[in-house]
């Protein structure tokens, strides 16, 4: 069986990647099969650099075949907020029915023809130093 590492903490998120790909006869590990606790710090500005921060640091920490993932809501009366910071939006106190909220709230006034989002995924998927690909 192949393994592949997918570059997250979130046990939800883990569970779906394996839904996918076990049935491949690709065995998933995650940051959360590590002894160590692993912080990614995700300095990029678009879900792709994020993605792909993951993944490379993972990689190469590990050396071995990576998939990770950034994803969130873009809000187009917003500017596209809350973007690459929807995790965290509104501050780390809220949970993500509070930030549904504050969202809901901010958009007060907001026609409806004008509440316009999308949710946006990119996904990075590094297999060796010489294979890295990126998806949005």
């Amino acid at each position: 069986m192949k393994e592949i590492m997918i570059a997250t903490s979130n046990a939800h998120k883990v569970e779906e990647f394996r839904e996918m790909l076990e049935p491949l006869g690709i065995q998933v590990r995650s940051l959360l099969d590590l002894e160590e606790k692993v912080e990614i710090e995700e300095t990029g500005t678009t879900f792709a650099e994020n993605a792909m921060i993951k993944a490379l640091s993972v990689h190469e920490r590990l050396g071995i075949p990576v998939i990770s993932d950034d994803s969130g809501l873009e809000v187009d009366a917003m500017d596209k907020a809350p973007g690459v910071y929807s995790a965290r939006y509104g501050g780390p106190s809220l949970n993500d029915v509070d930030r549904y909220e504050k969202l809901l709230h901010e958009m007060d006034g907001v026609p409806d023809e004008k509440r316009t989002a999308r949710f946006v995924c990119a996904i990075s998927l590094i297999l060796s130093s010489d294979q890295v690909f990126g998806f949005t």
